[in-house]
């Protein structure tokens, strides 16, 4: 089974299914790039799924303790790069409350940097991560 279904919609949008859940997103071209920037543009897209990422497998993990990552939060900043267009530099800043030992933040914080969206990025891609515990 496909993961998603991608189409064309013109002036410079696209959309996207998930094949397996029905659920569509958006993406247009950037406004420094042609286009209109009414949704994430595909770097976006890229640069939010290493924190969304993050978050998932740090979920997973604190599941194993009985704990929930519910409040978590984070902020993502993409840098572009000009020759060629590209991703040069992603800041991500996780907040997690602090109900986590010594050991736990360590381990959640391992996890993190492990996540499989951060495993796939080409090592050129500065990839600056904070967690700030609250």
């Amino acid at each position: 089974m496909n993961t998603a279904e991608i189409r064309y919609e013109g002036d410079l949008r696209v959309g996207a299914t998930h094949v397996r859940s029905g659920q569509s997103i958006l993406s247009d071209a950037p406004v420094d790039n042609n286009g209109k920037g009414e949704a994430f543009s595909p770097t976006d897209l890229v640069a939010t799924a290493l924190a969304n990422c993050m978050l998932t497998v740090m979920g997973i993990k604190a599941r194993t303790w009985n704990k929930d990552l519910r409040k978590a939060k984070a902020t993502v900043l993409k840098h572009m790069g000009n020759g060629p267009r590209r991703i040069v530099q992603v800041d991500v800043t996780i907040t997690l409350e602090d109900i986590y030992t010594k050991e736990e933040r360590h381990i959640l914080e391992k996890t993190a940097y492990a996540c499989p969206v951060a495993k796939s990025l080409h090592p050129d891609v500065k990839q600056h991560i904070s967690i700030v515990w609250t």
